[in-house]
């Protein structure tokens, strides 16, 4: 086999990372794909992490013992969230996105897959840490922004339905109290996820987190933690939610008289962490 030169090895291997986010990989991997030493192959890593860090592309980290390795996160700065969510707001706010009901148009945000993938990289970057097992959310306009972050945190996405499906087997079933004050349904296959499991709550929209609180209890009924909640938008009132310690990217109030919609990050955004 030629020898593989040291840019290929690091082009080749920032690829494999990025392209599984918050994966370990072994060096052993690396050196039988490279067919490399693991002293040169810790020469690249270390390398590759100045790279990233210099650039502001996430994080390389090198994980220790005996299933250790290295992984690539995408995590984003709060500056760097803060101006691209700042970006947002001002293409969501003024009267022409404003729907008759007092609703917000912004369903080709929800569409755009590089926004939609940094949205996600944003929300992981807060819940890294939390270590969810999987990402869940209700069907059906969250699942872009929520299969982004799961994506991004490398855990598998969970889709919450209205009803159940007969090609998803047996399932739980609960009712709960939606943000319009009427019963809802919430339905998830039995098979989905295992008691014990670590969730993270993402979806699209929360008003008075009726949803979100049934998605909270349907993980009560599993036996799964809720290590967060996570949302594109958030409305300013009420002010006093069915949930609380979520984090939402935006906050929007309408103001009814002159139908114009006024949508700035959220307070948290603004921390330097």
């Amino acid at each position: 086999m030629e020898k593989i030169r040291r840019n290929e090895r690091m082009s080749a291997m920032m690829k494999i990372l990025s392209g599984s986010p918050n994966k370990i990989f072994t060096l052993s991997h690396f050196c039988e794909l490279f067919g490399a030493a693991k002293s040169t192959m810790s020469e690249d890593i270390d390398i590759l992490r100045d790279v990233v860090s210099q650039f502001g592309l996430g994080e390389l980290e090198t994980v220790t013992g005996a299933a250790g390795g290295v992984r690539y996160r995408t995590k984003v700065k709060r500056p760097e969230a803060r101006r691209f969510v700042g970006e947002l707001c001002q293409r969501l706010s003024g009267a022409e996105r404003v729907l008759p009901g007092g609703f917000l148009y912004y369903s080709d945000i929800l569409s755009t897959p590089d926004i939609v993938g940094t949205m996600g990289e944003i929300m992981a970057t807060e819940y890294y840490s939390q270590a969810p097992d999987f990402v869940l959310t209700m069907e059906t306009k969250g699942i872009p922004v929520a299969f982004a972050t799961a994506n991004a945190l490398g855990v598998p996405l969970v889709i919450a339905r209205r009803s159940s499906k007969v090609y998803e087997g047996s399932a739980v079933n609960i009712n709960y109290v939606s943000g319009s004050g009427s019963i809802e349904t919430m339905s998830l296959s039995r098979r989905s996820v295992k008691e014990g499991q670590r969730c993270l709550i993402v979806d699209d929209f929360l008003k008075g987190g009726g949803t979100a609180k049934g998605m909270v209890d349907l993980m009560r009924e599993f036996g799964v933690t809720v290590v967060g909640m996570t949302f594109v938008m958030s409305t300013a009132k009420p002010v006093k939610k069915r949930i609380t310690g979520e984090k939402s990217l935006m906050v929007m109030d309408i103001d009814a008289d002159t139908e114009t919609a006024f949508v700035k990050p959220a307070f948290w955004l603004n921390g330097d962490a």
